[in-house]
């Protein structure tokens, strides 16, 4: 009996990690290790730190080009011709005396763009289609299954194509090619989440307490897979942006003149032995903002992994 002194025993405090039923009290240095574990949980980090500045950067240059590369990116000089990087042009100009800064400064709009809209595209479509493996019966989850794994099969690029082929070139083929050709990996991780969450206690509980489907749905399983989809969600973006940069250098992306990465690659190859900026600062540009994006987006996983 807990009330009960053993005689025996040397009077003193008790310690409750000998009591059943009772919580230990964590020594001080373990107390300071999860302390240490929430702080570093709750930051980015130097390297998501520096991504979130290249992407705030970014960001600025999309929505407000004119502070970051001041000349018009459409104006056409022909006497400035394939101009080298210099103090009037940091980037040099291309074939017909457009400034490459202004351009790929400009460019970061409907690289971005296309990636976000891509991603909430393919995100949406997985979620769904998902949603349904997860919830459906079997022969529900044995269809989304098949198309999955036939979608996984093929290459990204020439799912992308085909939606193309069907839709037609431009900004918004590209962005729902490659919404589409990503669908089927959100799709499987969606699915995976769902039954776990119905084989969860929760809901289990929700279920016994005589809640409707419907709620169980709403409340219990769709945020516990939603949730882990929208950090998902931000490595996307990054690989979204790359597969549109490259619809748009095979010209199914987004029509010249209009500043666009890859198009600006698309227009620089004829050039790479004498003018090998017209390509050079694009490709950085595509690199540099992948790269960020999933930097952040693995950073942020980690800061909201620990609680």
């Amino acid at each position: 009996m807990s009330g009960i002194v053993d005689p025996g025993l040397p009077a003193g405090p008790r310690s409750t990690d000998s009591v059943p039923g009772s919580t230990p009290s964590p020594d001080p240095g373990v107390r300071a290790g999860r302390r240490s574990e929430r702080f570093r949980g709750g930051t980015l980090g130097p390297a998501g730190t520096v991504a979130a500045v290249v992407v705030a950067v970014a960001v600025v240059a999309a929505l407000w080009p004119a502070l970051l590369g001041g000349a018009d990116p459409l104006a056409v000089h022909p006497s400035q011709a394939l101009l080298p990087p210099g103090a009037g042009h940091p980037f040099g100009t291309d074939e017909s005396g457009r400034d490459v800064l202004a351009r790929v400064v400009a460019g970061t709009r409907a690289s971005l763009l296309v990636g976000v809209v891509a991603t909430l595209v393919g995100g949406g479509t997985g979620v769904v289609l998902g949603v349904l493996a997860g919830l459906g019966g079997r022969v529900v989850d044995a269809v989304v299954g098949r198309v999955t794994e036939v979608a996984f099969a093929l290459p990204l690029l020439l799912v992308a194509l085909v939606v193309i082929a069907v839709t037609g070139p431009g900004p918004v083929p590209a962005m729902l090619a490659v919404g589409f050709a990503t669908a089927p990996g959100y799709a499987r991780i969606v699915r995976g989440l769902v039954r776990t969450a119905r084989s969860s206690q929760v809901v289990e509980t929700a279920v016994l307490l005589g809640r409707s489907p419907a709620t169980v749905v709403v409340r219990h399983v769709l945020p516990a897979a939603l949730w882990p989809v929208v950090a998902v969600g931000t490595l996307g973006i990054g690989q979204a942006v790359v597969w549109a940069s490259a619809l748009s250098y095979l010209g199914v992306g987004t029509p010249p003149p209009a500043p666009e990465w890859g198009a600006m690659l698309a227009d620089g190859r004829t050039y790479l032995a004498t003018a090998p900026w017209m390509s050079t600062f694009p490709g950085l540009a595509i690199v540099v903002l992948a790269t960020a994006v999933t930097v952040l987006g693995r950073a942020l996983r980690r800061a909201g992994a620990v609680r």
